[in-house]
């Protein structure tokens, strides 16, 4: 059923293409509806200068096409920050990039209908064509709500729509209802205050037009008297710094005077307007019945019952996560190694080649080995908010939360750092509050992502004892690994606190959120918004990350002549060829001797083996060479290049963290990911860029390295000094452009690098010279 406002006037052919906002509560199913109408024909981006996303999807109907705005979730059109004002500029028709608005779709849940029309009372304010669409209809008829759609259209002027986005019904007359109203110019606001204010509103219009301000709207001249410090007056400030306080003070005081008392009396004028819409068109009972919905919530969202639930939710979803994305991790490595083996088969020896295969191949890589964390996450993260735990979720954690000044959504995103920051920061924009959503991207980098577990496990097996407590079941490494990675989140609870109370101040916004009924969720809906979550990944933060990945690249490459590091390369491919029965046998007794080790009554068979070992080895001797000449070169060639000359440049600067030349080079190297800095280490040691953080070769190469006078590089304030700079560090460029993404601001990413940076090298400074004191 559609209920249309009376006579219509309906356009006849029209031309070019419609452009359609969409606005609603949190919580009403209005990226669902989306969804339902567009499904995967969208783009995503943010608006020019804030951190808003800018959803928009196409899909035509009766031969007419259809671009579709979809709007941050919002209680009011009160805008108090920039973020918050993108939807009345859109609104407006003043957002460059988007255009005039022809149509708004204003979302509603028509189970709570009378506080969702206080949001519709403000879009009417506009004047524009609107169709109201009562969402959720089957959950508001199996409480026993009953509306009358077509009594509401007709108070209302404007097309109602009863709708169940989520079962995909009525979704066509949603798409006939947005072409019924197009045909219309505007319509008449309704009037929720006295006559007085709106005269106030046309002083203020004309107020302001002899200032030099003719065109504005009178919305904004309303929302200007009604949002005391608000957004609109804000701006408005900047031109007219000298005239305009006294102007709005003067009318504020003549409304009060008059009974009218800004800014206490919209609400009251609202909610009375909304009451007397809704009477004789919506029945609620006046006993609601127990529903499903409740009687989950007595369990989950108990103080103790709730939390255990949540506990174990958050813990079966990390796992899963980790679990299932690890297996497609090793794949997308797999698959770039194998993909760079064959193209640099292809291709001679040189610059071109090592371009190709380390610089573009390996970018790429580096940009979809993130992918399957992303997609899974997102994919959890939908189904939870889809079957509408993810509200109760914030609810149980905002108690907790506020104690350093964010709200219980930060949670999630920040607890899905610690697999990977990039997937984390992009799950802040479940966040509606701008400070929150800041504070929580700019401490998100400092959980310990698996990529700081490398560095973590080399210094600590390099240089703790294997000392284990409680028959093995508690050891010295693993409590130190378990230290380093809840270190950067025992940080951050003072930094987020210090951000909070500095770079964005104000009061914490009470945790208002309506709790959706639970529902089964739609497939469709789900995976719609784990592609859209992997693309814009991919597309957009994807093309950052492979450029930086290229001037790495370039970095460490340039201007050592390679011409020899190839000669041997090509000696080495050919030796292995020609000695490939001598390694497949010298791997079989190397896992033989592995599975043999430790048990005593294998000790000849495993001296046996140990003999069969050594024959296999020197006739591998001449292959064992060639791979120890490249390996020296390799670390002769890094050492010249410009990365290593910069290392060697800022070697001054790390001495007092107790470091030489080559570990900067391996923090600069590192800089696309942190990992990296593990291979840097195997060629800078000469074992070859192959090595990982479990090589024993590699550790004993750590323990053994000396300074030019002869001291060791190496000991265990050093080790802390490189553990604590890593766990605090901004040393992932991926999460650098992530955040630039998400905060369309190359300030922001490069705020998080200087702060992050600095607070490591504190952070380095201290364990290491503390360290070299107690010792």
């Amino acid at each position: 059923m559609t209920a249309t406002s009376p006579s219509p006037t309906v356009a006849g052919k029209p031309e070019g293409p419609l452009t359609v906002a969409v606005i609603g509560n949190p919580n009403t199913g209005k990226s669902t509806l989306f969804t339902a109408l567009t499904g995967i024909h969208s783009r995503i981006g943010n608006y020019p200068g804030v951190t808003v996303e800018k959803k928009i999807g196409t899909f035509h109907h009766d031969h007419r096409e259809i671009h579709l705005v979809d709007l941050p979730g919002t209680y009011s059109l009160s805008p108090r920050s920039l973020d918050e004002m993108v939807s009345v500029d859109v609104l407006l028709g003043r957002q460059a990039d988007v255009g005039r608005i022809d149509v708004v779709i204003c979302i509603a849940d028509a189970a709570n209908l009378e506080r969702n029309l206080y949001l519709v009372s403000q879009v009417l304010d506009l004047g524009l064509p609107t169709v109201l669409i009562l969402n959720m209809w089957d959950v508001a008829q199996s409480r026993g709500v009953q509306i009358d759609a077509d009594q509401l259209s007709q108070k209302l002027g404007i097309p109602v729509v009863p709708c169940e986005a989520h079962r995909h019904r009525q979704i066509d007359a949603v798409k006939q209802a947005i072409l019924t109203t197009a045909g219309r110019q505007s319509i008449n606001p309704p009037r929720v205050f006295p006559a007085c204010f709106y005269e106030e509103g046309r002083q203020l219009q004309a107020q302001l037009a002899e200032w030099g301000e003719p065109a504005t709207p009178f919305y904004v001249a309303e929302r200007m008297l009604l949002d005391v410090g608000g957004q609109i007056e804000t701006s408005f400030l900047r031109k007219f710094s000298a005239q305009l306080p006294a102007t709005l003070t003067a009318a504020r005081e003549r409304l009060k005077s008059s009974g009218f008392r800004v800014p206490a009396a919209e609400a009251k004028a609202r909610y009375a307007w909304v009451r007397e819409v809704l009477s004789g068109v919506m029945f609620v009972p006046q006993q609601r019945s127990v529903t499903r919905s409740d009687q989950l919530d007595q369990w989950l969202t108990h103080k103790v019952w709730g939390l255990s639930a949540f506990v174990v939710i958050m813990f079966a979803v990390f796992q899963s996560i980790s679990t299932a994305a690890s297996p497609l991790m090793e794949l997308c490595e797999v698959g770039q190694q194998a993909v760079g083996g064959w193209v640099g088969s292809l291709i001679p020896p040189g610059p071109f080649q090592s371009l190709v295969v380390d610089g573009v191949i390996g970018g790429v890589g580096g940009i979809l080995v993130f992918l399957p964390q992303i997609c899974f996450l997102f994919l959890f993260i939908a189904l939870l908010e889809d079957c509408g735990y993810m509200a109760r979720a914030a609810f149980l954690m905002d108690k907790l939360m506020t104690k350093v000044g964010l709200s219980g959504k930060s949670f999630v995103p920040l607890m899905s750092s610690f697999a990977c920051a990039i997937p984390g920061i992009m799950a802040t924009r479940t966040i509606e509050n701008r400070r929150d959503r800041m504070v929580t991207i700019l401490i998100a980098p400092l959980m310990s992502c698996s990529a700081r577990f490398p560095v973590y496990w080399l210094m600590v097996a390099a240089f703790f004892p294997d000392i284990t407590w409680g028959g093995g079941w508690i050891s010295l490494r693993g409590i130190l690994i378990f230290v380093m990675t809840f270190f950067g989140a025992v940080v951050a609870v003072p930094v987020a606190w210090l951000f909070k109370k500095t770079l964005f101040k104000g009061e914490t916004p009470p945790f208002v959120m309506e709790l959706p009924s639970y529902k089964w969720p739609s497939p469709r809906i789900v995976l719609s918004r784990v592609y859209d979550r992997g693309k814009a990944f991919v597309v957009r933060a994807g093309t950052l990350i492979f450029a930086t990945s290229i001037l790495i690249w370039a970095a460490s490459y340039f201007p050592g002549d390679h011409t020899h590091l190839y000669q041997l390369q090509e000696q080495v491919e050919q030796a292995r060829t020609s000695l490939a029965p001598e390694l497949a046998e010298r791997d079989r007794l190397q896992k033989l001797q592995s599975e043999q080790s430790g048990r005593p009554e294998q000790t000849e068979s495993l001296k046996e083996l140990e003999q069969q070992l050594a024959a296999t080895e020197a006739r591998l001797e001449p292959l064992n060479k060639l791979v120890a000449e490249r390996n020296v070169i390799a670390e002769h060639l890094l050492e010249t290049s410009f990365l290593g000359r910069f290392g060697k440049t800022i070697e001054p600067t790390v001495r007092p963290l107790g470091w030489d030349w080559r570990i900067g080079v391996g923090v600069l190297a590192s800089f696309p990911a942190r990992e990296v800095i593990v291979s840097t280490l195997g060629t800078i040691y000469s074992l070859g860029n192959e090595v990982v953080a479990t090589d024993t070769g590699l550790q004993q190469a750590l323990r053994d390295s000396r300074r030019s006078d002869g001291r060791l590089v190496y000991s265990i304030p050093v080790a802390l000094s490189i553990m604590v700079f890593f766990a605090l560090c901004a040393q992932c460029v991926s999460t650098l452009m992530v955040i630039r993404r998400e905060t369309n601001s190359w300030f922001w990413p490069l705020f998080t690098f200087t702060y992050m940076t600095t607070l490591a090298y504190v952070g380095a400074f201290a364990a290491y010279q503390l360290g070299s004191w107690l010792m």
